[in-house]
C-alpha cells in the first residue's frame, strides 16, 4: 500500500487516513453525514463505509450513538478500522469487512434505526471505468447494485427506521422506484448544485421503512459561492 495521507476535520479533532492512489472520499460523504442526523442513542449503519469517514463524523458529532461500517474491500476496511482506533472511537464504531448482501441484523446485535449509504452511482457499462480497482468498485455497480443495496437497507432497518442516501441526479427515477419496491417510502429530497444557476448533479434523498406516502422537497443545496469558495452552509459542515 502507498504512503497514506491524513486529512483533518473539526479543527484537527478528527484525523482521517487515506491511500493517495486508491479510492478517496469526496464531498458527497460530507454532505451525506451532515444530512443523516441520527437521534440520541440510535444505532446507525453505513453501507460501503470506505475509510470510515461517515461513521467517524457521525460518532464525533453524536457521542451517544452506536455506528457500524460495512466494507467489502479488505484494504479499505483495514483503513477504516485504523481510523476508528486512531480517533479513539472504537467504543462507538464497529467496522466489518463483508459483502452487505450477506449482512443480517443478528450479526450486529439487531436491527438499526438509521441506514446511510453513499453507493456507486454508475451502472457497470456506463461511462469510463476507472483503472484503479478501489475507485471502480466505489463508483460503478461492480460489487453491489441499487436494488441489492436497498434490499440490505430494508432487511437491517427496524420498522419505521430511516434511510438516507446521496445519489446521481440523473438516476433519481431509479432510486425512487427501487426505494418503494423495497418498502422504503421516500420522505424528503434535496437537490445539490455547484452554483445557483447550475443543474443538479447530485440529490439527497431520505425515506422510512413502511411509511405512508408523502414527500417534502427542500431548498437546493449550493456548494460554491460567487467567488468559487464553499458556500456558508458547506463551510459550517466542516466546523466542530
Amino acid at each position: 500500500m502507498n504512503q497514506q495521507t491524513t486529512d483533518t476535520f473539526f479543527n484537527g479533532k478528527l484525523h482521517i487516513q487515506q491511500d493517495p492512489a486508491g479510492y478517496r472520499f469526496s464531498i458527497d460523504a460530507i454532505l451525506l453525514a451532515s444530512h443523516a442526523r441520527p437521534r440520541a442513542k440510535e444505532r446507525v449503519l453505513d453501507l460501503g463505509t470506505g475509510c470510515g469517514i461517515i461513521p467517524l463524523i457521525l460518532a464525533y458529532r453524536h457521542p451517544d450513538i452506536t455506528a457500524f461500517g460495512i466494507e467489502i474491500q479488505k484494504e479499505l476496511a483495514r483503513m477504516a478500522l485504523a481510523n476508528v482506533k486512531n480517533n479513539k472511537l472504537q467504543n462507538q464504531i464497529t467496522v466489518l469487512c463483508q459483502d452487505m448482501r450477506d449482512l443480517k441484523p443478528d450479526i450486529i446485535g439487531g436491527p438499526v434505526d438509521l441506514v446511510v449509504c453513499n453507493p456507486p452511482y454508475h451502472k457497470p457499462k456506463s461511462g469510463r471505468l476507472n483503472p484503479d480497482r478501489q475507485r471502480a468498485i466505489a463508483r460503478h455497480e461492480l460489487k453491489i447494485n441499487l436494488a441489492e443495496m436497498l434490499q440490505t437497507a430494508k432487511r437491517m432497518l427496524r420498522t419505521a427506521g430511516r434511510f438516507v442516501t446521496i445519489y446521481a441526479a440523473e438516476r433519481l427515477t431509479d432510486l425512487i422506484v427501487q426505494m418503494r419496491a423495497h418498502g422504503i417510502e421516500p420522505k424528503s429530497m434535496r437537490t445539490i448544485h455547484g452554483q445557483p444557476a447550475a443543474e443538479a448533479r447530485r440529490i439527497l434523498v431520505s425515506g422510512a421503512k413502511g411509511a405512508q406516502a408523502g414527500i417534502r422537497l427542500h431548498s437546493p443545496l449550493i456548494i460554491y459561492d460567487s467567488k468559487g469558495g464553499y458556500s456558508q452552509e458547506i463551510q459550517e459542515m466542516f466546523e466542530p
